[in-house]
């Protein structure tokens, strides 16, 4: 969605059945309704307003959806900071995050761990860019890999840092993913890039756009069924 489309307001108190949550309101030129969702990364409630719907419309969605609002944010992992000493998931497997404060060069993997160079406040940080920057590498690679098994050529490739996606295909052929995957097991990955690609030819899901996606990815299901258990413990990393 373009920028200019969204305006998002600062989050503010709210306090549900279950207890305080923060909610965060935004106006969209592009919304039809009133909607509202978990933004599973940051804990917080999203409620989005058609730039002529009233705030109290708004507030009456809230209300009269407390309780699922309650549970789901009751059901949210621990959110698990990029801090010395916790672990981290790179294609599926745990590393530990341990400090190099006398070495340069960012962060880099070295037997199993994730050593970060220079000062320790700068740590989570720089946890951050190098597991985007790997992201980038990794499912760029993969992209063109199964594109070229398609006979296909994305346009480009990019990662963003999405909530509600794990990645896209725009109508000229832009692929983006989310940077999280990096932390998912490959063979997540792996359909997640094939659902992506199979969209360069079929922009739908018909049962064309399936075939195609099979056949670039044949762990379909155990992919699909990885990312709603476990999805929600990556957009809380970080």
């Amino acid at each position: 969605m373009h920028t200019d489309a969204v305006k998002s307001l600062s989050p503010e108190p709210f306090l549900l059945p279950g207890g305080p949550a923060s909610v965060c309101w935004r106006r969209s030129a592009k919304a039809r309704r009133v909607s509202l969702r978990i933004d599973a990364t940051k804990g917080q409630v999203v409620v989005t307003l058609p730039m002529r719907a009233g705030r109290a419309a708004g507030m009456a969605l809230l209300t009269d959806n407390a309780a699922w609002v309650t549970a789901r944010l009751a059901e949210l992992p621990d959110k698990a900071p990029f801090e010395a000493g916790a672990s981290v998931m790179i294609g599926g497997v745990l590393h530990s995050i341990e400090p190099a404060p006398g070495a340069r060069g960012g962060a880099w993997i070295e037997d199993g761990v994730v050593r970060v160079a220079g000062d320790p406040a700068f740590l989570a940080r720089r946890v951050h860019d190098f597991l985007r920057a790997e992201a980038r590498r990794r499912l760029s690679a993969q992209a063109v890999a199964k594109a070229h098994q398609a006979g296909l050529a994305p346009r480009r490739v990019t990662v963003k840092n999405t909530h509600t996606r794990w990645g896209s295909c725009s109508p000229d052929g832009v692929l983006m993913f989310c940077w999280r995957l990096i932390m998912a097991p490959v063979f997540v990955q792996d359909y997640v890039v094939a659902h992506e690609v199979a969209h360069l030819r079929h922009m739908n899901h018909g049962a064309a756009f399936w075939a195609l996606t099979d056949e670039l990815s044949p762990d379909r299901a155990r992919a699909v069924a990885w990312l709603h258990e476990e999805g929600p413990r990556l957009l809380r990393a970080g």
